[in-house]
């Protein structure tokens, strides 16, 4: 009898244990998920973007497939899908929403009041009715501003010291994202009047526009062209190159992957720090800082590409003050 008692003591004993390893996974936190969505597609050069936004998780504590999942959204230039993306996400309950696109911001706000957001855009965020103010954000969305539409004066004026003896200015942006299409050539056509030039303002949506619009500058002896920062053009980018130089027109972009594949000239802000400070914020806010205590950051580090290949190409002569002032220099 005493036997059969201590047996089935130890039987039960058992059975307890073997609910152990079931009861203490249970108990283990889910690992938390980040949605990024872009406008962009996978292969417009964000590789080293995304390594830098890696990094900053990773010196938070989070590494990507060991304690933190990132779900990828990619618009791929059609900001008309950007909603549905968002709601994707949404659906997915995602601990943080990166959005690295104006429009995608705003979708994104419109669609969630409680899931934490970190941006990265260009335009004013409060003008966007994103947060309600740059110091105190006071609601689930912060992140980085990062400053391009403020920078078409100085990118002008630089276009022009490369290209001292252009009297006509062309403008090319991007209809499918008319607030920023709107205040680029607002902007722009400020700057060549400051400057005493003119300047013709063109619109582009898709490849065969593009290739219009070159055909139209270089039939209307236009010197040189400001291209509107805009994702659908980096993605064209090789495209750019080269019709820029079948046409012999000087170019400035906002972004340096222009130059790594032949465009003249870049200044911008820089992209990868921008997303660095994104992956900060997203760490912090992983670790259970509320968005709203979290202002926004003025993105400050800029920087100038030219590729001197390319101007050789068109005849230029780059001035050595430009050359010191170059962040870098593609020979």
């Amino acid at each position: 009898m005493q036997f059969d008692q201590k047996r089935r003591e130890f039987i039960s004993l058992l059975g307890g244990a073997a609910g152990w390893p079931l009861a203490a996974r249970a108990q283990q936190p889910a690992m938390p998920v980040v949605g990024y969505l872009s406008a962009a597609s996978p292969g417009d050069a964000v590789r080293g973007r995304l390594a830098a936004l890696r990094q900053a998780l990773a010196e938070a504590g989070y590494v990507e497939g060991r304690n933190v999942a990132i779900e990828y959204r990619w618009a791929e230039g059609r900001f008309d899908r950007l909603p549905e993306l968002v709601a994707d996400l949404v659906r997915r309950q995602v601990s943080v929403m990166i959005v690295v696109s104006d429009p995608g911001a705003v979708a994104a706000k419109a669609a969630t009041t409680t899931i934490p957001i970190v941006f990265g855009i260009s335009e004013d965020p409060v003008a966007l009715g994103l947060v309600a103010n740059i110091a105190r954000p006071g609601s689930n969305v912060t992140g980085v501003n990062f400053l391009v539409a403020e920078l078409v004066a100085k990118r002008m004026g630089v276009l022009r010291e490369l290209v001292p003896a252009a009297t006509r200015f062309g403008v090319l942006v991007n209809p499918s994202d008319p607030r920023r299409a709107e205040t680029v050539t607002r902007d722009a056509q400020a700057a060549a009047r400051s400057m005493e030039r003119q300047v013709h303002v063109l619109e582009a949506s898709t490849i065969g526009e593009i290739d219009a619009a070159f055909a139209t500058f270089a039939r209307e002896r236009t010197d040189a062209l400001f291209v509107a920062p805009d994702s659908f053009f980096t993605s064209r980018r090789v495209q750019f190159a080269i019709m820029a130089a079948r046409h012999a027109i000087p170019a400035t972009y906002a972004v340096r992957e222009f130059a790594e594949v032949g465009g003249l000239m870049t200044y911008g802000t820089s992209l990868e720090d921008m997303y660095r400070q994104v992956g900060i914020y997203t760490g912090r806010i992983l670790k259970g800082t509320k968005p709203a205590d979290l202002p926004v950051v003025q993105s400050s580090k800029f920087e100038l590409v030219i590729n001197r290949q390319a101007a050789r190409a068109l005849g230029l002569e780059v001035p050595e003050r430009l050359i010191a002032r170059a962040d870098e220099v593609i020979e």
